[in-house]
């Protein structure tokens, strides 16, 4: 079945409520869309949202990529063949992971639509639901605690909460949150790169005994080894995310003593559906779990991001409300929470449905 057309769109869409993290605060986001037509009339579709900070790539450029002569000639390609599709797509655009991603998840659409399955079913789906976390952003422990009143409501049952500005704030925060709601949520903390090793020990050690589910990313890009002064046991809670962009550094963290025992996947810093599947491979090898993430995206991609995750044995975590804080999308569908449980459709393809 040949591919008989390409297109692509950026789209600037706001959220909801803008939010802070350790190193910036958001109110829009972004978005480059793309479609792959078959001579069928089927279309699949496909999403790019890097984040700059992280992987260098802003999401004008890979509007740009998708415009470029290079995907211009899918045009006449078989879609059978999306998986070397997508290998000379990663040679064209190396170091481009929202590029590769839009790419890598439109050929999966399409080519499952044609053969009428999920792409979880492709890969072999080995779970059907798992609950979410929704993210807290930086704000005072009263917003926090506010904003978790309203999680609560809506049936969500595990809180991100993001820190790494001020430790005896975030310590302050968290425990608060514990004492309010006791076991009604679980919680985990996403530093995003904020804290020195010494910032982490004391953030540790004050919610010992409180059940923190993990900490992601507490420490800059380049300083992992300095986590190998942790305990095993902590640093089983510890989670790579800034430091993880590829399968290269999945394999390089998982060497000898490891300074991370949970790997967070985004479609966005490692290409898509390929690239992320390779890094679960490898995490599998090693005995890490994998925690699944997001940036502010379309359903698009973060049903993308859940099919895979639900093909993979060794996922333990999701973190996959990049979509709930859009004000607007081009689709609806392709999962359904229920009580902070994220299920798919097992439609064809991703199963969603252009709004």
């Amino acid at each position: 079945m040949k591919i008989v057309a390409v297109r692509s769109y950026l789209k600037n869409m706001a959220l909801t409520k803008p939010y802070t993290i350790a190193y910036n605060t958001f109110s829009d986001v972004s978005l480059a869309f793309f479609e792959v037509e078959l001579e069928n009339g089927i279309i699949g579709y496909g999403s790019g949202s890097p984040a700059e900070d992280v992987v260098g790539e802003t999401t004008q450029q890979t509007a740009h990529n998708l415009n470029t002569e290079f995907v211009q000639n899918f045009v006449g390609r078989d879609i059978r063949q999306f998986q070397q599709i997508v290998f000379e797509t990663f040679k064209q655009f190396p170091h481009l992971p929202g590029t590769q991603a839009a790419i890598d998840i439109a050929l999966h659409d399409a080519f499952c639509k044609l053969i009428g399955i999920s792409i979880s079913e492709f890969y072999g789906q080995k779970m059907n639901s798992l609950p979410t976390s929704v993210t807290i952003g930086i704000k005072t422990t009263h917003e926090a605690l506010q904003e978790a009143q309203g999680y609560k409501e809506l049936g969500f049952k595990i809180l991100k909460v993001k820190t790494g500005i001020d430790v005896d704030a975030d310590i302050d925060r968290v425990l608060q949150l514990k004492e309010k709601f006791g076991t009604l949520f679980k919680i985990r903390v996403d530093a995003n790169q904020g804290y020195t090793i010494q910032d982490l020990t004391k953030f540790i050690n004050a919610t010992k005994g409180k059940d923190l589910e993990l900490i992601e990313q507490p420490m800059p890009v380049g300083t992992e080894n300095e986590l190998l002064s942790l305990s095993d046991s902590d640093r089983s809670l510890i989670a790579a995310d800034e430091s993880l962009k590829d399968p290269q550094a999945a394999l390089q963290l998982a060497s000898n003593k490891k300074p991370f025992g949970i790997y967070n996947i985004k479609l966005m810093k490692c290409g898509g559906i390929s690239g992320a599947l390779d890094i679960a491979n490898i995490a599998n090898n090693a005995g890490i779990d994998l925690f699944w993430g997001c940036n502010d995206e379309s359903i698009i991609s973060i049903t993308a991001a859940l099919h895979v995750a639900y093909a993979c044995s060794n996922t333990k975590y999701i973190d996959l409300d990049g979509s709930l804080d859009l004000a607007e999308d081009l689709v609806r569908g392709g999962f359904e929470i229920v009580n902070g449980e994220m299920r798919i459709t097992n439609k064809p393809g991703f199963g969603f449905d252009l709004i």
